[in-house]
């Protein structure tokens, strides 16, 4: 009797203490009346005493900055500039230098370089840390910020100093600014029933361009490589219309947020299949966002084997949300996740390969190598006699068009990443019959 007394008082004392301790916790957190109180007089005492003359909208512009800043990577103030220029690349086309960056551990990061764009003649490389862009230093730089200096009129120049793994001092890398035309989706042929297709980024023009393409190989294709190395991301809607145009039903990719209002999925239909063929997705480090949703959506479905590298892991989502009258200014925010199909998410982690294929050329033999050089030869004996025998440019020009749009031999052994998805690929061609 003694000790079931002695427990009940030390229930009470604990749960006494419990309740003293909750209302201390209510007592010191401050209202939101005396929060808006404090910002309103930090922002007094700024435009008031700070040594420097700060116009007011000055001053809370950086306060709305900040505070976003300090939320997470991707969530930022876009003022007039920053908004007007997002809008346009997404449009396909803008002055820079065709370079897509995030943060990683806290580093400014090349998540890719876009094809054929001042960036990547210049020989900057997806996982490159921007150390400088000028003299600036990028510690403590948000993306916009970065973005904002990086884009400019087209032929003026800009130093941009990298830290790469394998280099034992940061490299300085000048680029000139240009027009930046970005090509979506483009494609190529490997033995006339291989349908190459590459997606650079995933802006507005992106399913309409592949639906182009498949439908025009559509009689001949036996199985698609869909290359999504080095592509950031972009619409989450052409993300979805991608994966629909392989997959008949199911989820393709749900978002959770804060809230259940926030919540939402998006499936597949079957009146937009266009084709059941096998396929390979190509990923790496510079695969991000909306590419890690197609990628990732087609591996879960068993629709696709992904070969290649660990995709960057960028899975949140961004609103974007004007702010004032005329929705020239907006903060873009981050208000859910990515979930795919089997509801793993990709934020931090990526899209895990289901081969793993390294970057670089193909080990040959000897043999393999002098055949290659001498069909090189070959070619090059053929254009010097043309022009002894006095042939056209024109028809030069046209034969290297043609030859653009197929993969050669040559091609295969120049990527090891490729050459290990076409093998895969003609693997599931074969056991498909």
């Amino acid at each position: 009797m003694k000790t079931a007394k002695i427990i009940l008082l030390s229930l009470f004392l604990f749960l006494s203490f419990l309740d003293a301790k909750e209302t201390l916790e209510e007592e010191n957190t401050p209202t939101r009346l005396e929060s808006f109180t404090k910002l309103q007089t930090v922002i007094s005492a700024v435009e008031r005493f700070y040594v420097d003359d700060v116009k007011l909208n000055e001053i809370v512009d950086k306060a709305i900055a900040g505070l976003l800043s300090e939320l997470d990577a991707h969530s930022a103030f876009m003022d007039k500039k920053a908004y007007k220029d997002m809008k346009v690349s997404m449009d396909g086309e803008f002055g820079g230098l065709g370079i897509v960056i995030g943060i990683r551990d806290g580093a400014l990061t090349v998540i890719s370089p876009i094809d054929d764009t001042p960036a990547k003649k210049a020989g900057i490389e997806a996982g490159d840390i921007i150390l400088k862009i000028e003299e600036k230093s990028t510690l403590k730089m948000t993306i916009d910020e970065a973005v904002s200096i990086m884009r400019g009129k087209p032929g003026t120049p800009i130093d941009i100093t990298i830290v790469r793994k394998g280099e034992q001092k940061p490299l300085k890398i000048n680029i000139v600014r240009g027009m930046i035309k970005v090509k979506s989706v483009s494609y190529k042929t490997v033995n006339d029933d291989i349908l190459y297709l590459r997606i650079s980024s995933f802006d507005n023009n992106v399913e309409e361009q592949l639906s182009k393409y498949i439908n025009q190989h559509l009689d001949m294709t036996k199985g698609i490589i869909l290359d999504l190395r080095n592509n950031p991301g972009g619409s989450l809607d052409q993300a979805i219309k991608t994966v629909d145009i392989f997959v008949d039903d199911g989820i393709i990719v749900s978002q959770k947020g804060k809230t259940k209002s926030e919540d939402s999925s998006f499936s597949a239909t079957k009146s937009a299949t266009l084709t059941r063929v096998p396929m390979v997705v190509l990923i790496n480090g510079g695969s991000a966002s909306a590419s890690e949703i197609v990628s990732g959506a087609l591996q879960d479905f068993k629709r696709a084997v992904v070969v290649g590298t660990e995709s960057f892991g960028k899975g949140s989502v961004q609103m974007l949300l004007p702010i004032v009258n005329d929705q020239s200014e907006a903060i873009k925010l981050t208000v859910a996740k990515y979930y795919l199909p089997s509801g793993r998410t990709i934020q931090a982690k990526g899209v895990k390969p289901d081969i793993i294929a390294y970057a670089g050329e193909v080990p040959q033999e000897d043999d393999d190598k002098f055949s290659i050089k001498e069909k090189d030869l070959k070619k090059h004996l053929e254009v010097e006699l043309e022009k002894v025998d006095g042939k056209k440019k024109e028809k030069e020009k046209e034969q290297t068009e043609e030859e653009k749009k197929i993969i050669t031999k040559e091609d295969i052994y120049k990527d090891n990443q490729l050459k290990s998805g076409l093998d895969i690929l003609k693997a599931l061609i074969l056991t498909n019959k």
